[in-house]
């Protein structure tokens, strides 16, 4: 991973304290960072991709924009950039959810997922999305436009999340994810790295999670992203952490530090089996489609009842 440019975190968060001072930031804000937002209802077509607006409109959303600013841009792969973005101390978001994505003069909503934890957001006040390259207007801006300074503003929606009280029974996760889908599972497990440790430094007092597997494809190990740190909380964590990546179409040499980790072809039924206990394991998947449809059948033919298997299909 290169870093490609960065900004001091507290100079932004003191230049714009005064406008973070507003008890209201979805409403004048952003009228001042976008300018008059104009929402005008389509007819649907089925020739026509639905935006993100439109797939997720069932879902949950806070009622609360805040304007946000980019403070560091990283590049995960050839096609994904990480963002960095400094955001209003009101923002909260829970692992696994995403964000409306709003951009000065794009008409176009983007919708993308954080791949950091709150926890982070926490310590630093920052949240981070990874966003591959594509035509559609808000990732096409984030990988030919965006800038460090450049100013957004956020809403943070979503129902496939991971958040447990201290008191919630212990549950096993299982982490299935293809492509960018591993965007809130990745999230969803620095979240779970951050309980472990919190609980381990408080005695016993916080919540009390059981193992963690993550099962990760993608076209190859390039396209694997975050590899390094999620080897890295295998390495911390042993006895509480696993995970097998899946590559279907390399054509390269495999580092030696990624030999354990790596399996070829798809994650199949039988892989998954081996962690799947119905009494106590909660699914979550995210990827294309055709994969959560495949492997949602193949957990409830492995008697994982359907309340326990979570997914999110971003398209």
């Amino acid at each position: 991973m290169s870093v490609l440019v960065a900004m001091s975190i507290p100079s932004f968060v003191s230049s714009a304290a005064r406008s973070f001072g507003l008890p209201c930031p979805a409403a004048g804000l952003l009228y001042r960072l976008l300018g008059p937002v104009c929402v005008t209802r389509r007819k649907m077509s089925s020739k026509r991709q639905m935006d993100h607006l439109e797939r997720t409109a069932s879902n949950y959303r806070q009622n609360a924009l805040f304007p946000a600013q980019v403070c560091g841009i990283m590049r995960e792969s050839e096609t994904v950039k990480r963002l960095r973005i400094a955001v209003h101390p009101d923002f909260s978001f829970k692992a696994g959810q995403w964000v409306d994505f709003f951009i000065p003069g794009v008409e176009t909503v983007g919708g993308f997922s954080m791949c950091s934890s709150p926890g982070l957001l926490q310590r630093e006040g920052i949240v981070e999305l990874a966003v591959k390259y594509a035509k559609h207007p808000p990732a096409h801006w984030i990988h030919s436009t965006c800038t460090v300074g450049s100013q957004v503003a956020m809403r943070v929606g979503g129902d496939f999340f991971f958040n447990p009280s201290p008191s919630d029974p212990s549950v096993d996760l299982l982490l299935v994810a293809g492509g960018v889908g591993i965007n809130p599972l990745y999230s969803i497990l620095l979240h779970s790295i951050d309980l472990l440790r919190v609980n381990h430094t408080s005695g016993g007092r916080g919540y009390n999670i059981g193992s963690i597997h993550l099962c990760y494809s993608a076209k190859n190990t390039e396209e694997l992203l975050f590899k390094s740190s999620i080897i890295e909380a295998c390495r911390e964590f042993p006895d509480k952490f696993s995970c097998e990546f899946h590559v279907t179409q390399q054509s390269t040499d495999v580092d030696p530090h990624l030999q354990s980790f790596l399996r070829r072809g798809r994650v199949t039924e039988k892989e998954l089996q081996a962690h799947v206990d119905p009494q106590r394991t909660l699914c979550f998947l995210c990827g294309p489609p055709p994969m959560i449809e495949t492997l949602s059948k193949s957990l409830v033919d492995l008697r994982l009842p359907k309340d326990r298997i979570l997914f999110e299909k971003w398209w």
